[in-house]
């Protein structure tokens, strides 16, 4: 009786610790799908405060704008920073993602670039402009275009397209391009409408290089983005908290020198 209480409590002393070694005891984690510039070196600077927090923020870079969404509703990550609001009520609208806004974080003003002019006077009559494809940076693009003075728009909303321009005096030719390639594809195109975490990556400066820039709409600002009903979390709590310190707003500020402007 003696010998199996001994063996007993050595099998049930070994399931302990196993059980322990096998995550009770372990460190949260919070996955957080975002694009490389700025939003992965702003989650990147706030790591420090949430591992302070016993919370291990694993950052997971990607680079388009179809997959974050999708994998936040698909439960592989528990977050996502990358879009502004205007984008996720599309993408909430064609694939009924069930997310909503945590926090905005930052504004990054579109601006129009070129390699070939240097002031918007020198585009010429037929010059090609690249927009984004995806209809809400679309719709965007096209508002800074009638910003510029380049067209005028005959409706504008979250989802106008080149179908609505009511007037192009300069027969400008529009393409449509995913995101990510469009500073790439400036050397094929005469100018192109891009958003400020793709043109910090292609190597452009919206202070320096912009032939135009957006006047700050405030629609357009980026948010941290999570599934319906999980604002709650300790975690989430814990990111929405570290993401809009003033700490964090000086960051921004110092790093990206009017680039990208602090929303909170």
């Amino acid at each position: 009786m003696k010998q199996f209480c001994y063996s007993t409590i050595l099998i049930c002393t070994s399931l302990l610790l196993i059980l322990t070694s096998c995550g009770g005891s372990s460190t949260p984690r919070l996955k957080v799908a975002a694009t490389s510039v700025p939003h992965a070196e702003i989650l990147e600077y706030i790591k420090p405060d949430l591992e302070a927090k016993n919370i291990d923020l694993e950052i997971l870079i990607i680079d388009d704008f179809n997959t974050p969404n999708r994998a936040l509703a698909d439960k592989e990550v528990d977050a996502n920073f990358f879009q502004h609001l205007p984008f996720l009520n599309a993408q909430k609208a064609d694939f009924g993602y069930a997310l909503e806004n945590l926090v905005v974080v930052h504004l990054e003003p579109m601006a129009l670039y070129s390699t070939k002019f240097r002031t918007l006077a020198e585009l010429k009559d037929g010059s090609t402009i690249a927009l984004p494809s995806d209809p809400s940076n679309q719709a965007r693009a096209l508002a800074l275009c009638e910003q510029a003075g380049l067209i005028t728009l005959k409706t504008k909303g979250a989802k106008t397209s080149v179908l609505d321009i009511a007037d192009n005096p300069h027969h400008l030719l529009f393409v449509e391009m995913d995101s990510p390639l469009l500073s790439r594809a400036l050397d094929d195109v005469d100018a192109a409408a891009i958003s400020t975490n793709f043109a910090l990556l292609g190597g452009l400066s919206p202070k320096k290089d912009a032939l135009a820039i957006e006047n700050g709409q405030s629609r357009f600002v980026n948010l941290i983005a999570i599934r319906v009903g999980e604002s709650e979390r300790s975690e989430i709590q814990a990111l929405k908290a570290a993401a809009t310190t003033d700490k964090v707003r000086q960051f921004i500020e110092q790093k990206y020198q009017g680039a990208v402007i602090p929303a909170f």
